[in-house]
């Protein structure tokens, strides 16, 4: 069972899942609204890219950035 869970969380999610979920609202909400409240089916690759982008944004951003000296 997960911690999240037991603790008596009332979405169940860890933090991590909340930030995911909370970080592909926003996008969904954005490309709603650039998209005049309709995501044609056309659109749907374009859509995911852009989701995928803000779940590796919250996910590159739980580890620690290389310096430019470290690249």
């Amino acid at each position: 069972m997960d911690d999240a869970y037991v603790s008596g969380d009332p979405d169940g999610l860890t933090p991590l899942l909340r930030h995911i979920r909370d970080a592909v609202a926003r996008e969904l909400h954005a490309q709603l609204a650039l998209r005049a409240e309709r995501i044609d089916l056309a659109d749907v690759p374009e859509v995911a890219y852009q989701v995928t982008r803000r779940v590796d944004e919250v996910l590159t951003g739980l580890t620690p950035r290389r310096t430019s000296a470290g690249r």
